[in-house]
């Protein structure tokens, strides 16, 4: 008989084991009244010096010294800003840039977090074929079997998917999803500039982006939480006509929204993606909060309480976003 095991600590949450992850996440959003999520995208550039220089200190200029720079850097600002949010979403690529020292790091920052009592939003835009995209899907949201065990190995409770292969990606993901009530969000319209060269493409006359959110609603359709697919979806910021659209097409589906802030889009353009009970969407924002004390709003606090400047851009954008309801 196969034992499960679990690496990680003992989480800090305080809703049911049994609920699917979508409904925690929505809980979590309500009591903290904040539909946001913190990506811990951290690059050196945004690291402060003082923090560099020690982890340089400490283990060379080597691989193991940038990601101690980026533990240290993601712990002080996830002290500062985890009783305000509801969740993160690390970027791996920032982790996988320092090898595998990096994805130490990555694993480690999310069970810090988790222990928080914060979700964990994986952005790993995974998506393959068959047992491939199986294997990602057990990786990040599973457990794998090793010999007589099933262990997890990076446990996220959420993971942003690819659909570019169409069903034979996403179905591996909806079954781990539906064994382990975690969930996914899958690209539909992205933020960056460059998405209409393929998204906004017209098929029989209507755009890609469109033909993949009702894609979405299907895979979506049975497997719900309490009022929410767990298959979610993810739309920028700065395509709010888009959202508009995207938000009827998908009424179950949560939207995980970025560009928000230092990407363009404004509290203003973020409306459309909400449905009429302020819920089915949650907004990121990477840089604007990790590297705020970088920007002139919150230069008073310096390199040295760069985290304290994290959590007064929380806290500005939580306001900001309540403006619009």
């Amino acid at each position: 008989m196969l034992k499960l095991v679990r690496i990680r600590c003992f989480r800090n949450v305080t809703t049911s084991e049994e609920e699917t992850m979508i409904s925690q996440l929505i809980q979590k959003i309500q009591k903290t009244k904040a539909p946001i999520c913190v990506g811990l995208d951290p690059m050196l550039g945004y690291i402060p010096n003082h923090i560099v220089q020690r982890a340089f200190k400490d283990f060379g200029e080597t691989m193991e010294g940038a990601a101690e720079a980026v533990w240290q850097f993601n712990k002080e600002i996830i002290d500062n800003t985890y009783d305000l949010i509801p969740s993160v979403k690390p970027q791996i690529a920032m982790y996988e840039q320092f090898g595998i020292e990096g994805l130490k790091i990555y694993a480690r920052t999310i069970e810090y977090c988790q222990n928080k009592g914060l979700l964990v939003i994986g952005d790993v835009k995974r998506g393959d074929i068959g047992s491939t995209s199986a294997a990602y899907a057990v990786g990040h949201l599973g457990k794998v079997t090793v010999g007589s065990k099933k262990i997890a190995a990076f446990d996220e409770d959420f993971a942003t998917v690819n659909p570019y292969l169409g069903t034979d990606g996403i179905k591996p993901f909806v079954d781990v999803c539906k064994e382990e009530k975690k969930g996914i969000f899958v690209l539909v319209k992205t933020s960056n500039p460059s998405s209409g060269e393929f998204q906004d493409r017209l098929i029989d006359g209507r755009p890609l982006y469109e033909l993949v959110g009702e894609k979405v609603a299907e895979w979506g359709a049975d497997e719900m939480g309490d009022e929410y697919s767990y298959v979610g979806c993810v739309v920028g910021a700065t395509y709010p006509k888009m959202g508009e659209i995207l938000r009827k097409v998908m009424p179950k589906s949560y939207i995980l929204v970025p560009g928000y802030g230092a990407q363009g889009g404004t509290a203003a353009s973020l409306r459309p993606y909400f449905n009429e009970d302020g819920l089915g969407a949650i907004v990121n924002s990477s840089r604007g909060i990790i590297a705020a004390y970088k920007q002139e709003a919150y230069s008073k606090f310096g390199p040295e309480h760069f985290a304290e400047a994290s959590r007064a851009a929380a806290e500005a954008m939580i306001a900001d976003i309540a403006s619009i309801f």
